[in-house]
């Protein structure tokens, strides 16, 4: 077959199928971000391969473009007037979970007999989240809820808050291994992170007086994906996060855009056809067959991250005084894990290729099932705090 022709026929049946996933959802107890990963693995290369060459080598730009909006999208979320009343519950909640999470992990693992560097590196990998599933999920969940904007401020910081435990886990291991990297190692995610932050603010500052001009009240379409696309685009030749730089980049444009009616609408419209493409793709280049050999250690780490997520979200919960709904679920909201974990685990092993085979087994194994599963958590826990 022309490969033209192929690619438009893949590109074309995989957008139909976010139509049918998307009525399977509400029909069923799995998310569409589930439905979509289990789509993925069954026509991607370890069941029937039928997703052309072509169409996988795309996958990483196509989950860039998806990311880059995930996170202009949740960097709306942060605006003054939301965090008025949640500021003290984001902050506490997105700390504890990270902290008890990977504290908890690593004593899991220490205790199981794995060496404490590689727990300890497992321990901060394992406080990363999934953004882009939790987005599509709440998207998914239509009805607003108080616990609804108060997870997607959470998962805004999570990630942040992770990459810092990853520079300081970094700089541990160097220094009980005897090397003098420990300082490089925090500059490199400070360098990270700061420079995502300073780039978000040197783009939204001129956009959110420039945008939505065009067609007063709001941005148009085009406007708005060029402008996304471009942060994005400068944060990966820059080599900063480009996920903090389009959070920063919305959070900007959102709290000082005062012209726009509703600046993120023409996003949220283009949005989901890049997710539905996201999720299949993903699907199709999990490995399966890591599950069969995820081991003692691996199962040690799902219960452990599991345990951390709950009882961290519950203790950031208790000492901001939220809701008992908050405190029953945001754990529970908070398991899906997926690529962020992935370049942590890359970065940590070409920092300490000793621990490579082992770092990359358990985080690669792991991530699946988190993945899959862990969007199922995501929407029960929005269902239940809804009741």
């Amino acid at each position: 077959m022309n490969p033209t022709a192929q690619f438009l026929l893949t590109l074309g049946g995989i957008l139909l199928l976010g139509l049918v996933t998307s009525s399977l959802g509400r029909h069923t107890f799995l998310p569409r971000v589930t439905l979509l990963l289990i789509f993925g693995v069954i026509i991607g290369h370890q069941a029937l391969n039928i997703i052309p060459s072509a169409f996988i080598n795309h996958f990483e730009l196509v989950a860039n473009m998806a990311l880059v909006m995930v996170g202009f999208l949740l960097g709306g979320k942060l605006t003054v007037s939301s965090l008025k009343q949640s500021a003290g519950k984001v902050l506490w909640i997105s700390i504890s979970a990270a902290v008890v999470t990977t504290i908890i992990v690593s004593l899991g693992l220490i205790w199981a007999g794995v060496p404490k560097q590689i727990a300890i590196l497992l321990g901060c990998i394992a406080s990363a989240t999934a953004p882009a599933a939790i987005l599509d999920v709440s998207l998914e969940t239509e009805q607003d809820s108080p616990f609804k904007k108060l997870l997607l401020s959470v998962v805004a910081l999570d990630d942040i808050w992770a990459l810092v435990l990853f520079g300081i886990g970094i700089a541990v291991v160097s220094t009980l291994n005897g090397s003098h990297s420990d300082t490089s190692s925090l500059l490199m995610v400070t360098t990270e992170i700061g420079g995502a932050v300073l780039l978000g603010v040197m783009l939204g500052l001129p956009a959110a007086y420039l945008t939505g001009r065009i067609k007063p009240g709001q941005p148009i379409l085009t406007e708005a994906l060029g402008l996304v696309f471009v942060c994005g685009g400068l944060a990966i030749w820059l080599d900063v996060s480009f996920l903090i730089t389009s959070m920063v980049l919305g959070a900007i444009i959102a709290n000082l855009a005062k012209h726009h009616e509703y600046p993120f609408h023409s996003i949220e419209g283009i949005e989901s056809p890049f997710m539905v493409v996201f999720f299949v793709l993903a699907g199709a280049s999990l490995e399966i067959d890591t599950l069969v050999d995820i081991g003692l250690i691996g199962i040690i780490y799902i219960l452990c991250r599991v345990i951390g997520k709950i009882v961290g979200a519950t203790i950031g919960s208790q000492l901001s005084h939220a809701d008992l709904q908050t405190k029953h679920w945001m754990g529970f909201a908070l398991l899906p894990q997926a690529g962020v974990a992935i370049g942590m685990a890359l970065v940590a092993s070409n920092h300490f290729p000793e621990y490579r085979q082992l770092l990359l087994s358990i985080v690669i194994s792991t991530t699946v099932f988190f993945e899959i599963i862990g969007p199922v958590f995501t929407r029960l826990a929005l269902k239940r705090t809804l009741e």
